[in-house]
């Protein structure tokens, strides 16, 4: 998972960090999360795409998964079936 924020994180930073820089930043990524909202409420095309795109990326976790699973499968060497050493009935009829 990528690391990021949500707004509900950002809001809790703003209450740790006090420097001008910190406010500022802050400030700014509120006020791109309020943006995002706004566009979403009125473009209904552009949230059904977003949905789209969130679950896309969803499935794909699992894909990749599943992917390096098989990798790590065919990486690990073959289990060798052991000869057995002595004298066996094979000979004996």
């Amino acid at each position: 998972m990528p690391y990021a924020f949500t707004e509900q994180g950002v809001a809790m930073l703003s209450s740790v960090l006090r420097s001008k820089r910190a406010v500022l930043v802050n400030v700014a990524i509120m006020r791109a999360f309020v943006r995002l909202r706004e566009i979403l409420s009125t473009n209904k095309a552009l949230a059904e795409k977003f949905a789209e795109l969130e679950r896309r990326v969803e499935s794909h976790d699992e894909h990749i998964h599943s992917l390096f699973e098989a990798i790590r499968q065919l990486m690990t060497p073959p289990e060798m079936p052991r000869r057995r050493i002595g004298f066996g009935q094979e000979g004996s009829k």
